[in-house]
């Protein structure tokens, strides 16, 4: 007896399989003949020929280019409309809000800083994402009804049973029991949250260091110190949503903070955090150390150590690593302990700023401190990754949304 439409193995559900199939190789691979279509689907020329012609009246593909470089007429090549589809994504810090639009293929077309100095907001925290938005809309020539959905990345996490954001004391405005209904109302797409390092990982393993790995963690140390932490494949984001902030973890080596959630902070951000760089240089008699934040003078500092480590193996660069390298590995080895991942990657400013020194001395470390030794790799992924994991999120749910063709 025939399915009805949407069962599985109906013709409405096989030409929607293979729709999907033929549209996710043309974004692996960029235009595609025919015939290579056919080959890489198993479909037959008729049948990948019927294909590209309800994607191309659908207004998904778009007849390009053709081969070159054969005898004979060059083939027809088929690639996917860029304009088929638009995503969002932003990047929040106490600082700055950093927003960019790309087309369904990933490519960014528009982007757009907001500066947000102060302590205290002067402009409301909806009017900054739409001012934010906004700008990057109109640096891609588009509309704000063009854009499908977006996804923010935010310090800490919105606790799903209340609705606030948490983990994030120092991201001013954003506490409202309110926000996220109003910035529903104020935006005409839908909108997802998610936390920033979650995104830097999203990134890593659509684009970069953790492609192909279904069980790994990732470092982050930037304005906080931080983890994302993949299962299985999927990201574990805990009960309250709070599963990676591994800045609280009590730690040897540094006091045993309480009240965590009033300060702030915690014993492994105490040790390896950012701010514990520049003094730490300060002890080791390295002279002058730079002034001003303290993620831009601890990414200076191991910058400059990674680079003059070699020079001297006993002197204070070589030093700085080291110590730091097992400050590092001291809360990392919980972390692996616990958690078992097959890969652990470094990313966030100050990490990558030690380079591949700094990436050596804390996989020694760490294969001492811990019984499981995972592979330490340097993020792949070195520009904007919270950015470029929000757009990846959101491209991804556009692209099942659009590409559906059973419906």
């Amino acid at each position: 007896m025939a399915g009805t439409p949407g069962t599985p193995g109906t013709p409405r559900v096989l030409r929607a399989m293979n729709d999907r199939a033929a549209l996710d190789l043309l974004l692996e691979h960029g235009p595609l003949s025919r015939t290579r279509i056919g080959k890489l689907t198993g479909l037959s020329k008729p049948t990948a020929s019927q294909l590209l012609a309800r994607l191309e009246a659908a207004g998904l593909v778009l007849a390009g280019g053709t081969t070159e470089g054969r005898p004979g007429p060059g083939a027809q090549l088929y690639e996917v409309n860029p304009a088929a589809a638009y995503a969002a994504g932003l990047d929040v810090t106490p600082d700055r809000l950093l927003a960019a639009v790309a087309d369904i293929t990933g490519r960014t077309v528009g982007r757009f800083e907001l500066p947000t100095p102060g302590r205290r907001p002067a402009v409301p925290v909806v009017r900054q994402v739409t001012d934010a938005l906004d700008g990057a809309v109109k640096a891609a020539g588009l509309a704000r009804a063009d854009v499908h959905r977006l996804v923010i990345g935010t310090p800490g996490a919105f606790d799903p049973s209340t609705g606030r954001l948490r983990y994030a004391s120092h991201l001013p405005g954003w506490h409202s029991p309110t926000l996220l209904q109003e910035l529903a109302a104020a935006l005409p797409m839908p909108v997802e949250y998610e936390n920033d390092v979650n995104l830097a990982a999203v990134a890593e393993r659509r684009l970069g260091a953790a492609r192909d790995h279904e069980d790994f963690v990732l470092l982050w140390n930037q304005q906080g110190l931080g983890a994302a932490l993949v299962l299985g494949g999927r990201l574990h984001r805990g009960w309250t949503g709070g599963a990676g902030e591994v800045g609280f973890l009590p730690v040897p080596g540094a006091p045993l903070v309480r009240k965590v959630g009033r300060t702030g902070s915690g014993g492994f951000q105490e040790l390896a955090g950012a701010q514990a760089v520049p003094g730490l240089a300060r002890e080791l008699g390295l002279d002058p150390v730079p002034s001003g934040p303290c993620t831009e003078s601890a990414a200076a500092l191991l910058a400059s150590a990674a680079e003059r480590a070699g020079d001297r193996p006993d002197g204070p660069h070589h030093r700085l690593l080291r110590t730091y390298a097992t400050r590092l590995a001291t809360g990392l080895a919980s972390l692996v302990s616990v958690l078992d991942p097959e890969l652990v990657v470094l990313s966030g400013t100050v990490l990558t700023a030690g380079g591949e020194p700094l990436r050596a001395l804390v996989q020694g470390e760490l294969e001492e401190l811990a019984a499981s030794r995972p592979r330490l790799v340097l993020g792949g992924v070195t520009a904007d990754p919270v950015l470029r994991g929000a757009l990846e999120s959101a491209l991804a749910t556009t692209r099942d949304e659009v590409f559906d063709t059973s419906r």
